[in-house]
């Protein structure tokens, strides 16, 4: 079975820390959480005060509740809505859960069920499971990443301000093969 940790460390290291780019649809993110999408977070009130101190937002890493709260936010929101605990292969958890984290589960259990060729219908149930697990390893990976790239094609012309990230991102699909 998949472990979260390592999943966690791998996704956490492709995040990076706080930005607030006026192109970003989710707005103020933290590694990875975007205010936008969860601005009822408790880690935000934290940030919040931080704000006004001279090192910030290089302070953010100091505070060990913050990144506990990071971890938490991970776990229920993505882990285990990918049902990662369940996914055989460590990569294969690994690229759903960091697509997750990049594009909500939902969109990340389609585009896995899509890949396995499941219901799609964003939720990822026993049958769906039992094909991830019982996918060639090689093949779903590359399959799910071409289409995480097709996504962000779509992304980049239905929004053109979010062409600045398309590299970034057809990086990141690539680098979970």
């Amino acid at each position: 079975m998949a472990d979260f940790d390592t999943a966690f460390e791998v996704t956490l290291e492709a995040e990076g820390g706080y930005v607030h780019d006026p192109d970003d649809p989710g707005g103020e993110t933290y590694k990875g959480v975007a205010r936008a999408k969860n601005p009822k977070w408790p880690g935000w009130q934290e940030i919040d005060l931080q704000k006004n101190k001279e090192d910030f937002p290089d302070n953010l890493d100091a505070h060990p509740e913050l990144q506990a709260q990071i971890k938490a936010l991970y776990k229920a929101s993505y882990w285990d809505k990918i049902r990662g605990d369940d996914i055989t292969d460590q990569d294969i958890a690994e690229s759903i859960f960091d697509f997750a984290v990049n594009a909500g589960p939902k969109t990340s259990a389609k585009l896995a069920q899509v890949t396995v060729a499941a219901k799609t219908d964003g939720i990822i149930g026993p049958k769906t499971l039992k094909k991830i697990n019982a996918d060639d390893k090689r093949a779903f990976l590359a399959v799910f990443a071409l289409a995480k790239i097709g996504r962000y094609i779509n992304i980049c012309e239905k929004r053109k301000s979010s062409r600045k990230y398309f590299y970034g991102w057809v990086r990141r699909a690539l680098e979970r093969i």
